[in-house]
């Protein structure tokens, strides 16, 4: 429904995780019993759970234990793993930087060329560890990194950017050819980033084996303020999620979605399936585990741009192992971790069995959900009451 903002103009309504509820089913599933895969392509994923390729948030040792629990971290192609030899210590230097010189430190330590021989070392130390392995560039550097990924042996192969379309007009460079790229690739490719239903819709029919949805709502990221750009989580999914079955309706392909970033608790992740996502890709709440490389800290993939950042470092702090943000046990009171269970546990209080089903579980406009009741936590700041 649209909306008149002013004299001849219409705005249309959309809708946040804080301003909508799930509504619990007629029927009651175990938890234990519900089945959470996510396909991308051949490759099968026992938790539909996918870290963001953020440089503070995967390294090959990250992306490494982040398969071996089910799930599937995203290299980035772009960042200091493949400009560096030891990145760890790269990353280090960023995560003590003084916030006030973060980000031009940041745009300095990107400076540093990116070494070829570096991505098919980065792809086989993943591989060695017979985890699937998962890289991303940006569309620039797509056709000549995904060779160079394909042949070390990649699995998924990622193409970002803050706004991602098939017709894309430049004279200046020969725009990347999604079609093309998704045809000469023998692996599945993921698109990102989009919001919108029509474009979903041209991006599924050039070949993508997956779609990212998100623009801006990352806890790092800083595009809705920069540029203005951006659809709030709830709709985006629900408008992508419309593309993906009606593609499947007219070809008999399901392409997933992958909602992506502006989710910080289980709660977010579940209302995110629920309106349609296939996958969640998760970057500050995996920022926050020993496991990552940036100590508590972690910074959006376009801060280091030289002329306009669209994100800054941020500190989350680190709240527990990877295994405790996944699986548990939780520690925290505030729904940061366990989400895998906390997904389980929404599926079957909605009385899903698989994500397919809690796609389908009711949706209520509830702004007051996060704040009806919570008084004493709110004087507190504990619990729910922390943000």
């Amino acid at each position: 429904m649209a909306f008149f903002i002013g004299r001849d103009r219409e705005a249309r309504r959309a809708y946040g995780f804080d301003e909508i509820a799930l509504v619990p089913g007629d029927v009651t599933v175990n938890p234990d019993e519900v089945n959470t895969t996510l396909q991308i392509g051949h490759v099968k994923l026992p938790i539909p759970f996918l870290a963001s390729a953020m440089d503070g948030v995967v390294d090959t040792r990250f992306a490494i234990a982040m398969g071996k629990f089910g799930g599937l971290g995203v290299l980035n192609l772009d960042g200091i793993n493949t400009r560096y030899e030891k990145p760890r210590e790269v990353v280090a230097q960023i995560a003590a930087a003084d916030p006030d010189t973060a980000t031009r430190m940041v745009q300095d330590l990107y400076r540093e060329p990116t070494k070829e021989h570096l991505i098919g070392q980065r792809v086989a130390e993943i591989k060695k560890a017979k985890v699937p392995c998962a890289v991303s560039t940006i569309p620039q550097n797509a056709d000549k990194y995904g060779p160079l990924a394909q042949e070390a042996g990649c699995d998924v192969f990622f193409v970002q950017s803050t706004v991602t379309t098939v017709r894309h007009t430049a004279t200046r460079y020969t725009p990347f050819d999604v079609t093309k790229f998704c045809k000469k690739m023998k692996m599945p490719v993921v698109l990102g980033n989009c919001v919108t239903y029509s474009v979903a819709v041209e991006l599924m029919d050039a070949g993508i084996s997956g779609l990212l949805v998100g623009v801006g709502p990352g806890a790092a990221c800083t595009t809705r303020g920069v540029l203005g750009l951006g659809v709030p989580q709830v709709t985006a999914t629900v408008d992508c999620a419309a593309a993906r079955d009606f593609y499947f309706k007219k070809s008999g392909r399901y392409v997933p979605i992958i909602t992506d970033g502006g989710m910080s608790t289980g709660g977010d992740v579940c209302k995110a399936f629920a309106c349609g996502s296939d996958g969640v890709m998760i970057g500050s709440a995996f920022a926050r585990t020993k496991e990552a490389p940036g100590m508590g800290y972690h910074w959006g993939m376009a801060t280091p741009h030289a002329n306009l950042p669209r994100g800054t470092r941020i500190h989350v702090g680190v709240t527990g192992s990877l295994e405790e943000i996944l699986f548990g046990p939780s520690r925290l009171d505030d729904g940061s971790q366990n989400l895998v269970g906390a997904l389980k546990t929404c599926m079957g209080s909605v009385g899903a069995s698989t994500i397919k089903e809690m796609q389908l579980a009711e949706i209520i406009i509830a702004p007051a959900i996060k704040t009806e009741g919570k008084l004493f936590q709110k004087a507190q700041r504990i619990g729910m009451g922390k943000s």
